[in-house]
């Protein structure tokens, strides 16, 4: 049976969390009933993140789930977008390998697909941080917010926050704008968002739980100048007509 629902895990060294990660995700998967896949991409790991993830799918022989891997390292962006392509279902949701977003979440970004109300759901941490469990340090929470106000100020997006890692996609009218993403990192929520905008898709941001994982991979002082030229490579490629 064709699942309805295709949950994306994009991970990149991950092989000490996304056990535990990948279970949880299994489980809930089982114990709800839902009618779901569980993809995972191994995003050219040196470590053993697909053994890690095969491993949590074989425990699971009820759930429908997948690794995919390749050998070289292309970026958060390119292995969600690797996932996207592969999901089977109408509705496809991504979270990140660390769980910050519960998938317990999951039915406030997929209920309002199901209905028809929106196209894009994603989770935002920006309009009810009551629901943030775990704080960010205080100089990578406030760099968060810089970065939203360029984004908010170069693309006309009007969200608070585009980076959180937990969104879903009608797939039927997302699949088709999978062609025109070109960034690869971690500057892609936001052409995801922006591209998705751009072609009258309907985009809900939405209030959910979060904790900090002080593992985050990312890095405020390496990756704030590149997330930054990859909203200005957005911008030149909507002037450019490439969208």
């Amino acid at each position: 049976m064709k699942p309805e629902i295709s949950i994306i895990v994009p991970a990149f060294e991950e092989q000490d969390r996304l056990g535990d990660s990948a279970r949880t995700i299994l489980r809930y998967i089982s114990e709800t009933g839902l009618n779901a896949e569980l993809i995972i991409v191994d995003d050219g790991s040196s470590d053993g993140t697909a053994a890690v993830g095969r491993a949590a799918c074989a425990d699971f022989p009820d759930v429908r789930s997948k690794v995919i891997r390749y050998d070289d390292n292309r970026g958060k962006g390119f292995a969600v977008k690797t996932g996207l392509e592969a999901a089977e279902g109408d509705i496809a949701l991504f979270s990140d390998a660390d769980l910050s977003t519960p998938v317990a979440e999951l039915p406030k970004l997929v209920d309002p697909i199901q209905i028809g109300e929106y196209d894009v759901t994603f989770g935002s941490r920006a309009l009810d941080r009551s629901l943030i469990g775990t704080h960010q340090p205080w100089r990578r929470e406030q760099g968060g917010k810089v970065f939203n106000l360029i984004v908010r100020t170069l693309t006309g997006l009007p969200f608070w926050d585009t980076q959180c890692g937990f969104k879903a996609f009608n797939m039927k009218k997302f699949r088709p704008l999978l062609a025109k993403m070109t960034i690869e990192r971690f500057g892609f929520d936001v052409e995801f968002l922006f591209v998705a905008n751009l072609k009258g898709l309907k985009l809900k941001e939405i209030p959910v739980r979060w904790d900090h994982d002080e593992r985050t991979k990312v890095n405020v002082f390496r990756d704030s100048r590149r997330m930054f030229n990859e909203v200005r490579e957005i911008r030149r490629n909507a002037k450019a007509g490439l969208y």
